[in-house]
């Protein structure tokens, strides 16, 4: 193969093996939900990733990009089966460039391309397996394929590097590098003196300090976090806010207020913004305040999108105790069987009658005012409660009580 200025140059493909590329360019471009699932823990995978894999903006934005690249190199060849595929530069991928280098990564967050195109090709093999059993149709193809897979990351991953060197760039310059600097040291603990911080953020450091993340999952415009981050500052009772645009999909937020806002009042305040989260961190005071809250905030933005939670507000002094129990999956898991038994599955009154009647200490009466129910209607739903639990209730209620709380931010229990 002859290398020159622009790579290796194309081979040509015989009329037969292009009609194998567009048929088997057609399977990819409908991926079994199992090979999107495989692409996505591969991208996440490995030491390296673990920063990206544990932000769930970012963690987001990886998956994202990862299906578009599949999406397109398939698209590609549908289109000009067994061609060079031009790289991915969409929108899901210029936005992930940006939210790398805002989040201070380096090229190293691209390994998640590598690690896909292992399962890409992987699967790319079964399909061509699928097409013929010709050995010489197959040798071209897998020869093909394999370059032409292997070109296109290199293409994707060279034209992203180039526009996160842009980005960062553009990020060492003006107000907006200042304060994301000035955070930075602060939540690292760096040593920056107090007037040279409040100077570079335009925010006193001394009071009160609630911090708070405005994050959405799926893509939603900037607009909508803005507007997101006001009602943020209108339930919180603020008078203003320090903004630090942490990526195209998330910002950090900081209010001058010693009370965290109201869960249901913020919900009602971002009706108008379903995609948006917000996760609240525990009020706190001075510079320390200011990283903890921070701190608090991040671990319930991590504890939301690990369990999928449909919770729109999170507040950390509401999830301390869920954060901590679903940190580990696996033994989450274990803690809900062992603990519930088949209340684990029951219907969605006997586990609300179980949780109400814990939060009311025991009393029927006042649950059954709290569900707007009879009394001997939550009695018969206890009664069947201690028939699924493998402990009465009465032997094990502060474990019931954690798990059924986990269920309900998990959004499986109402």
């Amino acid at each position: 193969m002859v290398h020159g200025a622009a790579g290796p140059r194309w081979p040509d493909v015989s009329p037969r093996v292009r009609e194998l590329f567009r048929r088997g360019a057609e399977v990819a471009l409908d991926p079994k939900d199992a090979w999107v699932e495989e692409l996505h823990a591969a991208s996440l995978g490995g030491p390296r990733m673990r920063p990206v894999a544990e932000d769930p903006v970012l963690a987001a934005a990886t998956r994202r990009v990862s299906l578009a690249n599949l999406l397109h190199w398939a698209a590609a060849n549908v289109q000009h089966p067994g061609r060079r595929v031009p790289p991915n530069t969409g929108p899901e991928s210029l936005e992930t460039a940006r939210d790398l280098v805002r989040r201070g990564l380096d090229e190293s967050a691209l390994d998640a391309y590598r690690a896909a195109q292992g399962v890409a090709w992987r699967r790319w093999m079964e399909i061509c397996f699928e097409l013929t059993s010709d050995p010489a149709e197959l040798r071209e193809l897998l020869d093909v394929s394999a370059l032409s897979i292997a070109t296109f990351i290199d293409d994707t991953v060279a034209a992203t590097s180039e526009r996160m060197r842009a980005e960062r760039d553009e990020l060492t310059r003006g107000a907006h590098a200042e304060r994301r600097a000035a955070v930075s040291l602060l939540l690292e603990g760096a040593p920056i003196t107090r007037s040279r911080a409040e100077a570079q953020l335009g925010y006193g450091l001394a009071g009160p300090h609630t911090a708070v993340i405005v994050w959405s999952g799926s893509g939603t415009a900037s607009e909508h976090l803005e507007a997101a981050a006001e009602a943020v500052v209108r339930a919180g009772g603020a008078a203003h806010r320090l903004t630090v645009v942490a990526s195209a999909a998330a910002l950090w937020v900081w209010l001058p207020v010693a009370t965290a806002p109201h869960a249901g009042q913020l919900a009602d305040e971002l009706t108008a913004h379903p995609d948006v989260r917000v996760a609240v961190g525990r009020p706190g005071r001075d510079v320390d305040g200011f990283r903890r809250s921070h701190l608090d905030a991040a671990t319930t933005q991590r504890m939301v999108a690990r369990l999928t939670s449909p919770q729109q507000v999170a507040r950390y002094e509401d999830v301390q105790l869920v954060a901590l129990l679903t940190a580990e999956p696996t033994q989450a898991d274990e803690f809900l069987a062992d603990t519930l038994g088949d209340l684990l599955h029951a219907d969605a009154d006997t586990q609300q009658a179980v949780r109400t009647y814990v939060r009311e200490l025991g009393s029927t009466t006042r649950t059954a005012e709290r569900l707007y129910t009879h009394r001997n209607t939550v009695l018969r739903r206890l009664a069947r409660a201690d028939e699924l639990l493998p402990r009465p209730l009465a032997e094990n209620v502060v474990s019931v009580a954690a798990a059924l709380e986990v269920l309900r931010w998990r959004g499986t229990a109402t």
